[in-house]
């Protein structure tokens, strides 16, 4: 991998020479030329002179600057540039360590691993990278990349630093007009429920982090390739239509959520064997509380008989003793 860019890290009076390598492959992504619909031919950004009209190589392309809104432009050359007196030209110093998330991720723009420039620059960079991962800072400074200055951040990241270059805060427009013109209010519950469904995503998984738009795009091609349609994964079909109850919306979001992990599906068995268990124990207690009835029926019956034999017995004993009386 070659360096895009070399310069030094001013910490203090600790210098740090450093070669600054793109973090980012854009090639990898999809892209598309612009054709010719009539006939399919390549339509090109050819460079032309707006005064002579005629097309100019690669070489003969310099940078001028317009200054204000008339149609005059100012050739400037590289030695005209080398010539700003801009510290930061070769120079990143830093001006301040702050947390990194004081820094609006809208600022953030290109990225750049930065590695030593000489074997003297070892130590200080891993002072650096060692001291900014113990203190939680970032470090924020400026330095001008073909040719432009810019504000920079310098964070550890494993075991190298790492340069993300910020746009300016005049750059980030102002938010007039996005904001919705009604103030709307949430309910505590409702809060709750989002909550509830943020802890329902879990994490990401190896099929998130998959480019799905670029193997669909490819399957297209290869079969406009070979005139034959394409042949996609059935996948699930997303909802459509305006929210109308937000809560039942966020309910049913959750459930959503468990059932694509199986979740639901435990919990169902878990249920299944609770009602059983339930089930079971209100049966066993019907079936006793029946015994102890048809026991206790059982046992009134045979103390009624038992009375009714002793009254019987006793009338007998009475009318014996009257006729013996009658006979004397």
């Amino acid at each position: 991998m070659r360096p895009t860019a070399k310069f030094s890290i001013s910490f203090g009076l600790v210098t740090i020479p450093v070669a600054a390598y793109n973090a980012t492959d854009t090639s990898a992504s999809v892209s598309f030329v612009r054709i010719h619909t009539a006939d399919g031919g390549r339509v090109r950004n050819q460079p032309v002179c707006s005064l002579e009209g005629v097309e100019i190589t690669q070489d003969e392309i310099g940078r001028g600057y317009k200054p204000g809104d008339g149609d005059t432009v100012v050739p400037l050359s590289d030695e005209d540039l080398d010539a700003l007196p801009l510290p930061t030209a070769k120079t990143l110093t830093i001006l301040a360590f702050v947390a990194g998330g004081d820094i609006d991720p809208l600022q953030m723009g290109k990225g750049y691993y930065l590695g030593i420039d000489s074997p003297a620059a070892a130590k200080p960079y891993v002072l650096l990278r060692e001291a900014m991962e113990r203190h939680q800072r970032v470090g924020l400074g400026k330095i001008a990349l073909h040719g432009r200055e810019t504000l920079a951040m310098i964070r550890p990241m494993e075991d190298a630093l790492v340069m993300q270059v910020l746009l300016w805060p005049h750059q980030i427009r102002s938010m007039d007009g996005v904001l919705p013109e009604r103030h709307a209010e949430v309910a505590r519950n409702e809060v709750s429920a989002a909550e509830a469904l943020m802890d329902s995503f879990g994490e990401l998984s190896e099929d998130d982090l998959h480019d799905h738009y670029r193997e669909s795009l490819e399957e297209i091609v290869a079969a406009k390739l070979a005139h034959r349609e394409p042949e996609f994964p059935a996948g699930e079909e997303q909802p459509a239509g305006e929210v109308m109850d937000l809560m039942a919306a966020l309910q049913d979001s959750v459930r959503a959520a468990k059932r694509s992990r199986g979740e639901d599906e435990e919990a169902a068995s878990r249920s299944g064997r609770t009602a059983k268990k339930s089930t079971a124990k209100k049966s066993t207690g019907k079936t006793s509380t029946a015994a102890k009835s048809t026991a206790t029926k059982s046992t009134a019956t045979k103390a009624a008989a038992k009375k009714t034999a002793a009254k019987k017995q006793t009338a007998a004993k009475k009318t014996a003793s009257r006729g013996g009386r009658r006979a004397g």
